[in-house]
């Protein structure tokens, strides 16, 4: 199957998901159609295959698809993160793909929207509330319970997250969000850029569940287990290992829970990432967001017929069968490496001994040398990913630790 379908790649310029999902759709066959926020120089040259979107403006990005594709007509358009998810959705409503709702996809890229449409339909989050970055921040704290954790409305990768227990920490935590959002690699616009979110605390275990949204029901692809404590006061995610190690009424009641808060928010077709903490009084949800997993991650998923995570997105979005959603048998797990300070990155040492660490499939250090690393909050990126498999959890999270403890970075 393949050939004549036309496909649409939305692809920022800053993403780690472009190799991944190109590679998927050459392998699917499909007429691949790219579009980045940036002109590209072959532009002129291809014009059946590249084109340049804003995509900050859905809207303005659905007419220019829409105008492009009148001769040429797309069977499909995939978004591959929380930066093309929007305009994704725009389009696929104006020409009529499969796609979740455009407003839908808006609530979810939106916290402080995503929390309002939860809370409505019953689903368990933390105590919320929105903040204007022209609010004396002293005055501020005093309408919250600490602990508490202040975000930015639509970044992602745990960028500008942070736990306040005080009133100090909490202006601190405000000021840094607020010098974050001015940043010139920062990009936000309308409530983004002028609120942020203050809610509650809530202490647990943290669990990552990939999803697939196919009319509207949940199937879930993965659960990750989050060995390491995110605590506070920043929150940057190392370990991701699956399948679970959680009891299955425990893993059941986070799919039900996450299934709840899809149709809460009104999000019917295409991959989800979910992110819970599970506690005594059951699953949370911090987070429901309409892509797939971020990074280089979805490398650590294999699905039965050798499809990967890619392979399955596209060809949902495609209309066309897909054979299995059942992961590969064996565990598998990934470390994005954290960059410790900020700097310059001079030198990678150590990446033999981590890549034959037992059970290391892979390490990719996508941070390349002479460039400038800035840690959370600030940062989103990380210096690199390391991938292992193996017969059971627990060998696949000492195999990441092992082969990390290898690596020494110099950052000047």
């Amino acid at each position: 199957m393949g050939g004549s379908a036309r496909l649409l790649l939305l692809l920022p310029t800053r993403t780690y998901r472009t190799e991944d999902f190109v590679d998927a759709a050459h392998t699917l066959g499909v007429d691949l159609v790219c579009a980045s926020e940036k002109p590209s120089t072959l532009e002129a040259l291809a014009p059946d295959s590249l084109l340049t979107l804003d995509f900050s403006d859905a809207r303005d990005a659905a007419a220019r698809v829409a105008e492009w594709s009148a001769e040429r007509p797309l069977a499909a358009v995939v978004g591959v993160d929380d930066v093309t998810a929007a305009a994704a959705a725009a389009i696929a409503e104006r020409l009529g793909l499969r796609a979740s709702a455009p407003a839908a996809v808006a609530a979810a890229r939106d916290k402080f929207q995503m929390r309002q449409c939860l809370a409505a339909a019953g689903v368990p989050v933390p105590r919320f509330r929105r903040i204007a970055l022209g609010e004396n921040p002293v005055l501020a704290a005093r309408g919250v319970e600490f602990p508490c954790v202040l975000k930015p409305l639509s970044l992602s990768a745990s960028r500008g997250v942070i736990r306040a227990n005080t009133t100090e920490q909490f202006v601190v935590a405000f000021k840094r969000i607020a010098a974050l959002l001015a940043r010139d690699d920062v990009t936000v616009s309308g409530d983004a850029a002028r609120y942020l979110l203050a809610e509650e605390y809530v202490p647990g275990l943290e669990v990552a569940l990939e999803g697939l949204l196919i009319g509207g029901t949940l199937h879930v692809l993965a659960l990750f287990d989050k060995p390491d404590p995110l605590e506070g006061p920043f929150f940057e995610e190392t370990i991701y290992v699956t399948p679970s190690r959680l009891p299955d009424v425990v893993q059941e009641a986070i799919r039900a829970t996450t299934a709840r808060a899809c149709a809460g928010l009104g999000l019917t077709e295409g991959p989800v990432h979910a992110e819970l903490r599970v506690n005594d009084d059951g699953p949370w949800v911090l987070e429901v967001a309409a892509r797939s997993i971020g990074g280089l991650c979805s490398r650590t998923l294999r699905f039965g017929t050798g499809m990967t995570l890619e392979e399955i997105i596209l060809r949902h979005a495609l209309g066309w069968p897909i054979a299995t959603l059942e992961r590969e048998r064996p565990a598998a797990g990934v470390m994005m490496i954290p960059i410790p300070r900020a700097g310059v990155l001079k030198d990678v040492r150590g990446l033999d001994d981590a890549k034959a660490t037992r059970h290391v499939e892979d390490v990719v250090i996508s941070a390349h040398l002479g460039q400038e690393v800035v840690p959370l909050p600030e940062g989103w990126q990380y210096l690199g990913f390391i991938f292992a498999r193996g017969e059971a959890p627990a060998d696949v999270e000492d195999a990441l630790r092992i082969a990390h403890s290898h690596l020494r970075f110099a950052i000047d």
